[in-house]
């Protein structure tokens, strides 16, 4: 069982509509014999959509075992998550270039586009087109409005959506503290776009090895964003739209839970403020916090007992704990915090969290030599597989590194057709 693992970029060749390819190594996936995925993303799309769709991409063919990513600004994300993949370009402007995708997809299972509404079709290349070459494909569309709607023409980046999805209404802090709109520090929507694209590509892959049947996949970002708006969407759809309640910034607090924030602790040696987090998820976590606070009386009040109770008279208890926690230092609370169970952590910077001796043991740090010769290390994936782990056999490639190599062995092209295709600025 292997996997060939393609992904088209459109930015190989300045000045027109070129593609990268990229080609993953073999692995164990799903039982058939070679699943290849062909990737085409516009060259103006956002690099985090470029690097979400390239992790869609590892995760749908390779069990959830591995993570890859497109160019950083233009370099670190590329290097920080397209790991074990091969690199060829392509100029699909040009008939020959989309003939040469024509003959990646006959080879192919799941192909991933993100072109703006229409695109495809122009270069012969959509959905319907591609469905009759090989009918059991998994084509997937990405872009920021979905293929239908008033907006489906319209460009989409994550910090746009974020704000027209309502996550920026809802993240930052308190408007009578002095908040505002705040955008989530990493791109979300982006991210988020890929994993539930990686869910239907996987749904999509599991229909067609039973049925011979493909698909066309249509994934938005804004449909994403509203999607993960989670309890606050639902708080809305049950509630808010009778009454009126709009759910709103609550800085580092929790909406349904309390107490769930940060709290300012005793100052740290260096004289320095000091905050940490508290996330008690359930009554009993909070008796035994109110114990370690030297407050046991407050579990018992009929105003705190339970969590509704505590949302209730949130403006009550709150002041209480920010009081208490000024009494010690951040290192004192954590240990107990940990020796009694209660759920609460330190708010690390990036050193700290590289340096964690938990990250570390997690293998959450990679090593690795570039082909240019330049040692560096990368994040790791998070998932842990017991029977296919992730593979780290080749480093982040080149922009089009692999090009012959790739055109030999899954298109059997000879020296002089690449010679010939290479002089037409093809590839």
């Amino acid at each position: 069982l292997s996997s060939a693992i393609c992904g088209v970029t459109s930015s190989a060749i300045p000045e027109k509509n070129g593609c990268t390819v990229m080609v993953g190594d073999t692995v164990e996936v799903v039982p058939v014999e070679v699943v290849v995925v062909l990737m085409l993303v516009t060259k103006n799309s956002s690099v985090p959509t470029l690097r979400t769709a390239f992790w869609l991409l590892s995760v749908a063919m390779r069990g959830l075992a591995t993570s890859l990513g497109c160019s950083s600004l233009r370099f670190s994300v590329t290097r920080s998550t397209m790991l074990s993949f091969r690199s060829i370009t392509c100029d699909i402007s040009q008939p020959q270039g989309q003939e040469l995708i024509r003959e990646l997809v006959r080879h192919c299972d799941v192909f991933i586009e993100n072109f703006k509404v229409g695109d495809m079709a122009r270069y012969g290349l959509d959905a319907d087109s591609l469905l009759a070459l090989q009918p059991k494909l998994v084509y997937c569309s990405i872009t920021g409005f979905g293929q239908t709607g008033p907006y489906q023409r319209r460009a989409g980046y994550d910090y746009a959506i974020q704000g027209m999805g309502g996550l920026m209404s809802i993240t930052g802090e308190r408007d009578d503290l002095g908040g505002g709109p705040q955008k989530v520090g990493v791109a979300v929507a982006d991210l988020f776009t890929g994993m539930y694209a990686t869910v239907a590509i996987l749904a999509a892959l599991r229909h067609a090895e039973r049925t011979g049947q493909g698909q066309h996949i249509d994934m938005a970002l804004l449909d994403t964003q509203v999607a993960m708006l989670a309890n606050l969407g639902a708080n809305y759809l049950v509630a808010g739209q009778y009454d009126g309640k709009v759910p709103g910034r609550m800085g580092n607090a929790h909406q349904n839970v309390v107490p769930y924030q940060v709290f300012e602790t005793a100052a740290n040696p260096q004289g320095e403020r000091d905050h940490m987090i508290l996330a008690v998820g359930n009554d009993g976590q909070f008796t035994k916090f109110c114990a370690i606070a030297g407050h046991p009386e407050w579990a018992q009040d009929p105003r705190f007992a339970k969590n509704a109770d505590r949302v209730r008279n949130r403006s009550v208890l709150v002041p209480l704990l920010e009081a208490v926690f000024k009494t010690r230092p951040k290192a004192d609370w954590l240990a107990d915090l940990e020796q009694h169970q209660v759920p609460g952590g330190p708010i690390n910077n990036l050193a700290e969290v590289f340096a964690d001796p938990q990250v570390r043991e997690r293998d959450m740090v990679t090593p690795w030599q570039h082909a240019v010769g330049t040692p560096f290390e990368l994040v790791s994936s998070p998932m842990k597989l017991s029977r296919t782990p992730v593979r780290r056999e080749l480093p982040p490639p080149t922009m089009g590194q692999h090009t012959e190599e790739v055109l030999k062995q899954v298109l059997h092209y000879d020296d002089a057709r690449i010679a010939q295709l290479r002089a037409a600025r093809i590839i």
